[in-house]
């Protein structure tokens, strides 16, 4: 796999897990439907803000693992895809239903960043995919760890801008096509449950070749 080709994979993963109903997205409508537009951009910020903080410390426990333990770095490749492939699943087995948004709770757009910075911080998914996904991705063989990072963080920050901070600019629209429509959310929650099925086997596969190699 090339560095190219390795950058797509983890764009199309990125993609598909950002696009699940969650803690973040909720947070974004509920500004966006109660203070309008430019409080959601405002928690769109303070969400990507955050999902910086969780770039910053993915690359720094990948860096270090590779530095201090390189042995390892292979069995931790296969067991994260092991991982990610047990997420997919779950995933694709769930059904993911978003019955309601409440108010956003916020008063002004400083307070919106901050809770979007601290919703992403706390937010579950957020963590699963530093552990499971991110050191898939951030590998020695492509060079220096430090650039690759800030792509990546600089793909997530930019990922999270156009579905957060479209979902903003468009939240009527969007509030209906997620709230209430459970066929709608149950099936963006198993695609991207395949996504991860799929580079898991993907991520399996390599680690495994370099072990044999």
């Amino acid at each position: 796999m090339t560095y190219g080709e390795n950058l797509w994979l983890f764009f199309t993963l990125l993609f598909g897990i950002i696009i699940v109903p969650g803690m973040d997205m909720i947070f974004v409508l509920a500004n966006s439907l109660s203070r309008g537009r430019a409080s959601g951009l405002a928690a769109t910020a303070g969400i990507m803000a955050g999902g910086a903080v969780h770039s910053l410390y993915g690359a720094v426990g990948v860096g270090l693992l590779a530095h201090l333990v390189p042995m390892l770095f292979t069995p931790l490749l296969i067991a994260g895809s092991l991982y990610m492939a047990w997420i997919g699943v779950t995933l694709m087995r769930s059904s993911i239903v978003i019955e309601g948004v409440g108010p956003a709770g916020t008063r002004s757009h400083w307070q919106a960043f901050r809770r979007g910075a601290i919703t992403c911080l706390i937010n579950p998914k957020a963590y699963l995919f530093m552990l499971a996904i991110y050191p898939q991705f951030l590998r020695p063989e492509f060079g220096p760890l430090a650039p690759q990072a800030v792509v990546m963080g600089a793909m997530t920050a930019a990922t999270q801008l156009a579905v957060y901070g479209g979902l903003a600019l468009a939240a009527a629209f969007v509030r209906q096509a997620i709230v209430g429509n459970d066929r709608v959310t149950i099936w963006i929650g198993r695609g991207a449950g395949l996504l991860l099925v799929a580079v898991s086997l993907v991520t399996f596969w390599e680690g495994v070749r370099g072990w044999l190699i």
